[in-house]
Protein backbone atom coordinates (compact mmCIF):
# COMPACT_ATOMS: atom_id res chain seq x y z
CA UNK A 1 0.00 0.00 0.00
CA UNK A 2 1.35 3.39 -0.88
CA UNK A 3 -0.97 6.08 0.63
CA UNK A 4 -1.37 9.62 -1.02
CA UNK A 5 0.21 12.72 0.12
CA UNK A 6 -3.05 13.54 1.27
CA UNK A 7 -3.74 10.83 3.26
CA UNK A 8 -0.22 10.52 4.71
CA UNK A 9 -1.09 14.00 6.03
CA UNK A 10 -4.00 14.02 7.22
CA UNK A 11 -2.59 10.98 9.60
CA UNK A 12 -0.12 13.40 11.02
CA UNK A 13 -2.06 15.80 11.32
CA UNK A 14 -4.54 13.41 12.99
CA UNK A 15 -2.01 11.88 15.06
CA UNK A 16 -0.19 15.21 16.42
CA UNK A 17 -3.42 16.95 17.40
CA UNK A 18 -4.41 13.33 19.59
CA UNK A 19 -0.91 13.22 21.00
CA UNK A 20 -1.29 17.14 22.06
CA UNK A 21 -4.56 16.56 23.44
CA UNK A 22 -3.04 13.97 25.51
CA UNK A 23 -0.26 15.72 26.47
CA UNK A 24 -2.05 18.73 27.68
CA UNK A 25 -5.35 16.55 28.89
CA UNK A 26 -3.69 14.42 31.16
CA UNK A 27 -1.56 17.27 32.18
CA UNK A 28 -4.64 19.05 33.29
CA UNK A 29 -6.44 16.36 34.50
CA UNK A 30 -3.16 15.11 36.77
CA UNK A 31 -2.84 18.40 38.66
CA UNK A 32 -6.91 18.84 39.31
CA UNK A 33 -6.23 15.24 41.09
CA UNK A 34 -3.15 15.19 42.63
CA UNK A 35 -3.70 17.15 45.58
CA UNK A 36 -1.31 19.79 44.88
CA UNK A 37 1.46 16.98 44.87
CA UNK A 38 3.96 17.35 41.76
CA UNK A 39 5.21 14.06 41.49
CA UNK A 40 1.98 12.02 41.17
CA UNK A 41 0.89 14.99 38.76
CA UNK A 42 3.84 14.25 36.73
CA UNK A 43 3.92 10.25 37.12
CA UNK A 44 0.17 10.31 35.60
CA UNK A 45 1.05 13.12 32.83
CA UNK A 46 4.27 10.62 32.14
CA UNK A 47 2.26 7.07 31.89
CA UNK A 48 -0.82 9.08 29.55
CA UNK A 49 1.80 10.72 27.31
CA UNK A 50 3.82 7.34 27.03
CA UNK A 51 0.62 4.67 26.49
CA UNK A 52 -0.89 7.08 24.27
CA UNK A 53 1.88 7.80 21.68
CA UNK A 54 2.68 4.34 21.75
CA UNK A 55 -1.10 3.73 20.59
CA UNK A 56 -0.94 6.37 18.47
CA UNK A 57 2.43 5.54 16.57
CA UNK A 58 0.99 1.36 16.33
CA UNK A 59 -2.26 3.35 14.51
CA UNK A 60 -0.81 5.67 12.17
CA UNK A 61 2.58 4.25 11.34
CA UNK A 62 1.45 2.16 8.38
CA UNK A 63 0.10 5.36 6.72
CA UNK A 64 2.67 8.13 7.30
CA UNK A 65 4.96 6.55 9.35
CA UNK A 66 3.77 8.43 12.61
CA UNK A 67 6.44 10.91 13.23
CA UNK A 68 4.34 13.44 14.86
CA UNK A 69 7.60 15.33 14.81
CA UNK A 70 9.49 17.65 12.56
CA UNK A 71 12.49 16.54 13.66
CA UNK A 72 11.80 13.07 13.00
CA UNK A 73 10.83 14.04 9.43
CA UNK A 74 13.80 16.24 8.68
CA UNK A 75 15.84 13.67 9.99
CA UNK A 76 14.23 11.10 7.67
CA UNK A 77 14.18 13.52 4.55
CA UNK A 78 18.17 14.28 5.46
CA UNK A 79 19.32 10.80 4.45
CA UNK A 80 17.09 10.27 1.91
CA UNK A 81 14.33 8.06 3.39
CA UNK A 82 11.62 10.58 2.44
CA UNK A 83 11.15 13.73 0.26
CA UNK A 84 12.12 17.06 1.11
CA UNK A 85 8.60 18.16 -0.48
CA UNK A 86 6.74 15.32 1.87
CA UNK A 87 8.89 16.61 5.19
CA UNK A 88 8.45 20.23 4.87
CA UNK A 89 4.48 18.97 4.00
CA UNK A 90 4.75 17.22 7.29
CA UNK A 91 6.52 19.84 9.32
CA UNK A 92 3.74 22.29 8.80
CA UNK A 93 0.82 19.47 9.43
CA UNK A 94 2.78 18.73 12.39
CA UNK A 95 2.84 22.63 13.72
CA UNK A 96 -0.79 23.44 12.80
CA UNK A 97 -2.49 20.32 14.50
CA UNK A 98 -0.48 20.79 17.78
CA UNK A 99 -2.01 23.72 18.26
CA UNK A 100 -4.94 22.46 17.01
CA UNK A 101 -4.77 19.46 20.10
CA UNK A 102 -4.23 21.81 22.50
CA UNK A 103 -7.18 23.78 21.82
CA UNK A 104 -9.15 20.44 21.91
CA UNK A 105 -7.60 19.60 25.54
CA UNK A 106 -8.54 23.28 26.78
CA UNK A 107 -12.00 22.51 25.78
CA UNK A 108 -12.49 19.68 27.14
CA UNK A 109 -11.85 20.68 30.98
CA UNK A 110 -13.55 24.79 30.24
CA UNK A 111 -10.13 26.24 29.78
CA UNK A 112 -9.79 29.21 27.63
CA UNK A 113 -9.23 28.10 24.14
CA UNK A 114 -5.55 29.34 23.96
CA UNK A 115 -3.67 30.82 26.85
CA UNK A 116 -0.30 32.00 27.22
CA UNK A 117 1.93 29.37 28.74
CA UNK A 118 3.27 30.26 32.75
CA UNK A 119 5.83 28.00 33.47
CA UNK A 120 9.30 29.17 33.34
CA UNK A 121 11.68 26.49 31.76
CA UNK A 122 14.79 28.37 31.74
CA UNK A 123 17.70 26.93 33.66
CA UNK A 124 20.49 25.53 31.84
CA UNK A 125 19.98 22.42 32.74
CA UNK A 126 16.64 22.10 31.56
CA UNK A 127 17.82 23.50 28.29
CA UNK A 128 20.84 20.44 28.14
CA UNK A 129 18.16 18.40 29.40
CA UNK A 130 16.24 18.67 26.28
CA UNK A 131 19.44 17.83 23.91
CA UNK A 132 19.60 14.81 26.11
CA UNK A 133 15.94 14.01 25.71
CA UNK A 134 15.86 14.76 22.00
CA UNK A 135 19.17 12.78 21.54
CA UNK A 136 17.96 9.91 23.05
CA UNK A 137 14.24 9.95 20.90
CA UNK A 138 15.48 10.02 17.82
CA UNK A 139 18.45 7.71 18.16
CA UNK A 140 15.49 5.61 19.32
CA UNK A 141 13.23 6.09 16.02
CA UNK A 142 16.76 5.70 13.97
CA UNK A 143 17.02 1.75 15.53
CA UNK A 144 13.37 1.03 14.81
CA UNK A 145 13.30 2.56 11.06
CA UNK A 146 16.98 0.47 10.48
CA UNK A 147 15.84 -2.51 12.51
CA UNK A 148 12.08 -2.49 11.37
CA UNK A 149 11.94 -3.22 14.97
CA UNK A 150 7.84 -4.30 15.04
CA UNK A 151 8.15 -3.43 18.99
CA UNK A 152 8.59 0.76 17.65
CA UNK A 153 5.74 1.93 19.08
CA UNK A 154 5.96 0.39 22.35
CA UNK A 155 10.00 1.64 22.57
CA UNK A 156 9.24 4.93 21.84
CA UNK A 157 6.61 5.19 24.35
CA UNK A 158 8.25 3.50 26.96
CA UNK A 159 11.73 6.10 26.03
CA UNK A 160 9.14 9.37 26.13
CA UNK A 161 7.46 7.89 29.79
CA UNK A 162 11.12 7.66 31.13
CA UNK A 163 12.53 10.58 29.85
CA UNK A 164 9.44 12.50 31.53
CA UNK A 165 11.13 11.44 34.76
CA UNK A 166 15.06 11.09 33.71
CA UNK A 167 15.70 14.55 32.18
CA UNK A 168 15.10 18.05 34.05
CA UNK A 169 13.48 19.40 30.94
CA UNK A 170 10.58 16.55 31.81
CA UNK A 171 11.38 15.70 27.94
CA UNK A 172 9.10 17.87 25.72
CA UNK A 173 11.76 16.46 22.88
CA UNK A 174 9.52 17.97 19.61
CA UNK A 175 9.77 21.58 18.04
CA UNK A 176 5.91 21.40 17.92
CA UNK A 177 5.15 20.00 20.66
CA UNK A 178 7.41 22.86 22.57
CA UNK A 179 5.47 25.49 20.31
CA UNK A 180 2.31 24.29 21.16
CA UNK A 181 2.95 24.21 24.76
CA UNK A 182 3.84 27.83 24.95
CA UNK A 183 0.03 28.28 24.10
CA UNK A 184 -1.19 26.62 27.09
CA UNK A 185 -1.18 27.83 30.78
CA UNK A 186 -1.24 24.29 32.72
CA UNK A 187 0.61 21.90 34.32
CA UNK A 188 2.43 20.98 30.90
CA UNK A 189 2.71 24.71 29.77
CA UNK A 190 6.78 26.42 28.69
CA UNK A 191 6.45 29.96 28.82
CA UNK A 192 6.87 31.05 25.43
CA UNK A 193 10.26 33.04 26.01
CA UNK A 194 11.73 29.82 26.73
CA UNK A 195 10.71 28.24 23.41
CA UNK A 196 13.67 29.24 21.55
CA UNK A 197 16.46 27.36 23.87
CA UNK A 198 14.83 24.68 23.90
CA UNK A 199 14.27 24.39 20.40
CA UNK A 200 17.97 25.53 19.28
CA UNK A 201 18.46 22.08 21.86
CA UNK A 202 16.26 19.89 20.79
CA UNK A 203 17.58 20.46 16.77
CA UNK A 204 21.48 20.19 18.34
CA UNK A 205 19.94 17.16 19.85
CA UNK A 206 18.10 15.55 16.74
CA UNK A 207 21.47 16.54 14.71
CA UNK A 208 24.00 14.43 16.78
CA UNK A 209 21.57 11.15 17.05
CA UNK A 210 21.09 11.10 13.28
CA UNK A 211 24.80 11.53 12.48
CA UNK A 212 25.63 9.05 14.99
CA UNK A 213 22.72 6.34 14.18
CA UNK A 214 24.35 6.42 10.53
CA UNK A 215 27.58 5.24 11.66
CA UNK A 216 25.95 3.22 14.02
CA UNK A 217 23.56 1.19 11.86
CA UNK A 218 25.35 1.52 8.14
CA UNK A 219 25.61 -1.12 6.23
CA UNK A 220 22.97 -2.93 9.02
CA UNK A 221 19.96 -3.20 6.00
CA UNK A 222 22.51 -4.92 3.58
CA UNK A 223 23.72 -7.45 6.12
CA UNK A 224 19.89 -8.73 7.46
Amino acid sequence: MNPSLARRLAAEGVGTALLLSIVIGSGIMAERLSGGNVAIALLANAIATGCGLAVLVAVFAPISGAHFNPLVSIALASRGRIEWREAFAFVFVQFLAAVCGVVVAHLMFDEPALSWGGKVRAAPGQVFGEFVATFGLIVVVWACVERKLRAAPALIGAYIAAAYWFTSSTSFANPAVTVARSLSNTFAGIRPADVPAFVIAQALGAAAATALSAWLWRGFRERE
